[in-house]
């Protein structure tokens, strides 16, 4: 194909095209001026991404920043080491020291009683809880007693028989001993002097039973049971009531075999704290025993502590009774060089995060024992420690960190 035709060909197309194009801007114009609302809308639009863009073009790129990266915040104490009175503490339940069922040795109907025999009722030493009718038993004295007068005088009657027959064996066969002990009465003597002694158990035994009809206890005790009342007819041997005795109370207190070896058994002092009637009540006691075993479930071995007087008078409210449940400290031995250190500040068992110069370090904390609170440590040569209490995020050996006192 020539260039001529090229030409012509590209005439032709450009022509076509440009009709094409008025006949498109002629039907433009008559639709702008049909919707002069939506033209005016299209231009607002066109005006404003075109806007944008040069607004987008033009503006100043931001200026980049360095961002300073702050090492963790964390808050510390310090802390020194001193010597430290180990505690142990335990907890146990209050048990009567000695605990007794009143049970009468004789029978017979009660004519008196005292008005503290009831439960809860104190009753002193020696002091007379009721009266077994005693009349019958006053009868069997006198029997008794007339019975070793007669018992003496049948001895006594023996004794002078001997005599006469000794004086007569003499007068008929004079430096000579008889061959029998019948002669001298002998065996009728011992025979008598038999039945005197037997007499006389009897009237001990007779005035022992008048003895018993009335009834005492050899301690103070608080009566717990009480299952009798006046004009009851006894039977001896019956458990009429139970007491327990006031002069002392024992706890036995669960432990674990490591903190039997911070104190001495026996005469370790204790303090034992218990609430009652509104206030805290504070009592001294000491320790005493163990039982003597560990129990198969827990594994604990139970220590006993004796409280000594618990209770000076029925009236008072500074007691303890037993059912209560107490808390025991144990005074134990006295540790040097010790830190004393909050169970919270312990990491993993056995690590402290550690502050030197604003860097973090792990050390593994040498614990000696540890109770509820506290953790006690021993850490060599160290003069003190500042120990991170607060929480962190993620811990690394050796990080840097800042102190909140810091500025």
């Amino acid at each position: 194909m020539n260039k001529d035709k090229i030409k012509r060909i590209t005439m032709e197309k450009l022509q076509w095209l440009k009709g094409k194009l008025k006949k498109w801007f002629a039907l433009a114009v008559e639709f702008w001026k049909t919707h002069k609302q939506f033209a005016m809308s299209v231009r607002i639009i066109l005006a404003s991404i075109i806007l944008t863009i040069i607004v987008v073009f033009l503006r100043s790129k931001p200026e980049k920043l360095d961002i300073q990266e702050l090492p963790p915040l964390v808050q510390t104490s310090v802390i020194e080491p001193g010597n430290i009175e180990m505690v142990v503490k335990g907890f146990g339940t209050v048990k009567p020291k000695s605990e007794v069922q009143i049970v009468p040795q004789v029978s017979g109907k009660i004519v008196s009683m005292n008005p503290q025999f009831r439960a809860g009722g104190f009753i002193k030493a020696g002091e007379q809880l009721f009266q077994i009718e005693p009349q019958d038993f006053e009868l069997a004295v006198e029997q008794a007693r007339a019975k070793v007068a007669e018992a003496e005088v049948k001895r006594d009657m023996e004794k002078s028989e001997a005599t006469v027959a000794r004086r007569e064996w003499q007068q008929i066969n004079p430096g000579t001993e008889p061959d029998s002990a019948l002669v001298l009465r002998e065996p009728q003597i011992r025979q008598a002097q038999a039945s005197l002694d037997s007499a006389k158990a009897a009237l001990a035994k007779a005035q022992l039973d008048l003895k018993r009809t009335s009834i005492t206890l050899p301690i103070d005790v608080c009566i717990t049971t009480k299952n009798v009342d006046l004009g009851q007819f006894l039977t001896a041997g019956v458990s009429v009531g139970s007491a327990y005795g006031i002069d002392a109370v024992e706890i036995e207190v669960p432990l674990e075999d490591g903190e039997l070896a911070w104190f001495d058994i026996p005469d370790s002092s204790v303090k034992v704290k218990t609430a009652f009637a509104g206030t805290e009540k504070v009592f001294d006691g000491i320790i005493k025993r163990t039982t003597g075993k560990v129990d198969e479930t827990s594994r604990l071995v139970y220590v006993v502590v004796e409280v000594a007087n618990p209770a000076q008078s029925a009236a008072t409210t500074d007691t303890l009774i037993p059912g209560m449940f107490v808390e025991v400290n144990i005074t134990g031995r006295k540790v040097e060089n010790i830190f004393t250190v909050n169970r919270d500040w312990v990491h993993n068992a056995d690590e402290l995060w550690v502050v030197n110069d604003s860097v973090l370090h792990i050390k593994l904390a040498d614990i000696i024992r540890a109770d509820d609170e506290f953790a006690y440590i021993k850490q060599g040569k160290d003069s003190r420690l500042e120990v991170v209490t607060s929480s962190v995020d993620a811990v690394v050996n050796g990080m840097k960190v800042r102190i909140a006192s810091d500025k």
